[in-house]
């Protein structure tokens, strides 16, 4: 053989793997969409790369995740959900509340969404129903209105003379709904005040006004804000000495009285499996928004110590966890 036809023939050997890598089907793009920073969702972030791990696929081998934090400036969301419209992701998850969904939604009616929201997605007109959502959204669901008259009854039942109650909620978060809590109060014989913030300065406002008022207890809404800001909202509160029942047991991990809430973590491991199964070629119109299941009741008993609370062994009977 010439010594040119065998360069050639070389040659065209070095390009055979390269060729073959050129024929692999890309790696599928998943999009997260979030109004909260990273730091804050380490364990979310977890638990939705296990669900992604039960529906076959892992970050950075099989698949890839386009991340979109929007830091707490929700005027931003519209244009990072456009951002992964262009990047033409297989599928957008869209967590933290009602204004993620809704940018999502917005900015595509193509690309499949999968939500996590507490409020219930037929009255928002997200989906047609829970077992048939159509169109190009499904989700998890930790229904919001049921937690809050549970959460009601077990902070009465762990403060017994409690009849005046605080209600701290975010107005910037249009998953709260006023009306109901106060009518489930108003039926459980409660009165409550209303407390909205937004900021950290109204937070510190709002236990302001606490202080002069002196309720008996405080109830505190489930909303991304105040649980990127939960070592404020329990340093507060035993500051002031007032019982209070929080959405989720990092509250209670962070010193908080009690907590009584969906397990979040597992949402979010749902959530991550609707993904995979969606980019695996399952049509979201045919995945059933699911309703959490998972609730968890947390008391720390250090700080019902700090407040001289005992609680009573029924409801420690019945808890998840008990921080000692």
């Amino acid at each position: 053989m010439k010594r040119r036809e065998f360069i050639t023939l070389l040659g065209g050997a070095a390009a055979w793997p390269l060729a073959a890598r050129a024929q692999q089907p890309a790696m599928p793009v998943i999009g997260l969409l979030d109004q909260r920073p990273p730091e804050l969702l380490a364990d979310r972030l977890r638990a939705f790369r296990q669900g992604l791990k039960e529906a076959g696929l892992i970050e950075g081998q099989n698949a890839a995740i386009e991340y979109r934090w929007a830091e707490h400036q929700a005027d931003r969301l519209p244009e990072l959900a456009a951002e992964l419209v262009r990047r033409q992701v297989a599928v957008i998850v869209a967590t933290g509340a009602l204004p993620t969904v809704l940018a999502a939604k917005a900015a595509t009616t193509t690309i499949p969404i999968v939500f996590v929201i507490a409020t219930d997605p037929v009255k928002l007109g997200l989906v047609a129903s829970l077992a048939r959502p159509g169109g190009n959204l499904t989700g998890i669901n930790f229904l919001s209105g049921e937690l809050t008259a549970k959460r009601l009854e077990l902070l009465r039942e762990l403060v017994p003379t409690a009849t005046r109650v605080a209600v701290l909620v975010n107005p910037a978060n249009t998953e709260n709904n006023e009306r109901e809590i106060e009518a489930i109060a108003r039926g459980m014989g409660l009165q409550i005040r209303l407390l909205n913030a937004s900021t950290v300065r109204e937070i510190n406002a709002a236990f302001a006004t606490i202080a002069s008022q002196r309720p008996d207890a405080l109830f505190v809404g489930l909303d991304p804000f105040f649980n990127s800001r939960r070592t404020q909202l329990v340093h507060l509160a035993t500051r002031h000495a007032i019982p209070a029942s929080y959405p989720g047991r990092e509250f209670a991990e962070a010193g908080g009285l009690m907590s009584y809430g969906a397990n979040i973590d597992d949402a979010w491991r749902q959530a991550g499996s609707y993904a995979g199964r969606i980019v695996k070629g399952v049509k979201p119109a045919d995945l059933p928004v699911v309703q959490s299941s998972k609730f968890e009741l947390v008391f720390n008993v250090q700080t019902a110590t700090m407040l001289g609370i005992t609680v009573p062994p029924t409801l420690l009977a019945t808890a998840d966890e008990v921080i000692e």
